[in-house]
């Protein structure tokens, strides 16, 4: 049974020739909890799908007029069965799961959202940064399996506690998430530094790469994955950071070799990772960051984006790049 959803909305709707709008996994973004009259109101019909199977995205996408994904991939072989196709507008900044090639050539307009969870993003890093620093998870399971109720001192405090301020927070990737996570680190008293990219003398307010990497307490991942950055952090890189500092990764997974930074954490190359991504989502259940004898380690399922406020953000920005392609003023276009 399909789990489409179909709604016309009251009123007059500037079509421009477009009629029919298909969201393919409405899913990633909303539980229900969201606020979707601008969307609908944009076009006289939509189908909301929660999931697509890679197998029915071309037969969705059809009759369609406009394509709203996340994550579905919508290559040429399903452009070339949607010969109606005018607008593919991402509910992400990411455009990987699109051929933009083959966009272009039918004359497909693909757009995308952007700066719609930055604050989400910078909030779950520094989350993720300071549960490493004080030691929180390994604390509460500690309580939980009963070593605070059998002690003999009133506190528990046989795991090392460090306070952020005065420490480096060093960012690789200086745009928007990695300012806006910049920003909350410098509010808990922290040094920022800022790397250059690899191999490039640093700018003004900048350091290099080497620098950054070596003299970070925190180092903190915000670039986009590309074959620049793939496997950027590697044995080699670990090994060259402080054996006291942490790993934050709220970009991508593909930038960090995974089973480099399995080892570098399981021998005490450095002290802790918090992870948001990993190369393949959902990971199998035998990836090798999941297993139960990696230390200090704290992984979130790909989930720092997903605050309400950042949802319906991202939703208002899909609304306002369907109209703002009917009035024949595109934005975001990639």
């Amino acid at each position: 049974m399909s789990d489409a959803k179909s709604r016309t909305p009251r009123g007059p709707a500037r079509t421009a020739g477009l009629h029919r709008g298909v969201f393919l996994d409405r899913e990633t973004v909303d539980i229900g909890d969201l606020d979707f009259s601008h969307l609908e109101r944009s076009l006289p019909q939509w189908r909301w799908h929660d999931f697509s199977e890679p197998e029915t995205v071309a037969d969705r996408l059809a009759d369609a007029d406009v394509a709203l994904s996340n994550k579905c991939l919508i290559g040429r072989d399903v452009m070339e069965q949607s010969p109606r196709l005018k607008l593919i507008a991402l509910a992400a900044t990411g455009t990987n799961n699109v051929d933009l090639v083959a966009a272009r050539e039918r004359g497909i307009t693909v757009c995308n959202i952007r700066d719609y969870a930055s604050d989400a993003v910078a909030q779950h890093t520094i989350t993720l940064m300071l549960n490493l620093l004080t030691g929180q998870p390994w604390y509460w399971q500690r309580v939980r399996a009963g070593a605070w109720s059998n002690a003999r001192q009133f506190c528990l405090n046989q795991r090392p506690i460090r306070q952020a301020r005065g420490l480096n927070f060093a960012v690789i990737g200086y745009g928007v998430l990695g300012r806006a996570s910049a920003a909350l680190a410098r509010a808990l008293g922290m040094q920022v530094l800022v790397a250059e990219r690899r191999g490039v003398a640093p700018r003004t307010g900048r350091v290099s790469f080497e620098d950054a990497v070596s003299q970070a307490d925190v180092l903190s991942i915000h670039c986009p994955l590309s074959d620049e950055t793939r496997g950027l952090i590697d044995a080699s890189l670990l090994r060259r950071m402080k054996p006291d500092a942490v790993l934050i990764n709220t970009a991508r997974g593909g930038i960090v070799v995974e089973q480099d930074l399995a080892d570098a954490l399981r021998a005490g190359v450095i002290a802790g990772a918090g992870l948001d991504t990993l190369s393949q989502e959902p990971p199998p259940r035998d990836h090798v960051l999941l297993a139960d004898d990696i230390p200090n380690l704290l992984i979130t399922p790909h989930n720092a984006w997903a605050s309400r406020t950042a949802r319906q953000a991202a939703v208002d920005q899909l609304a306002q790049i369907v109209n703002a392609y009917l009035n024949g003023s595109p934005i975001n276009c990639v």
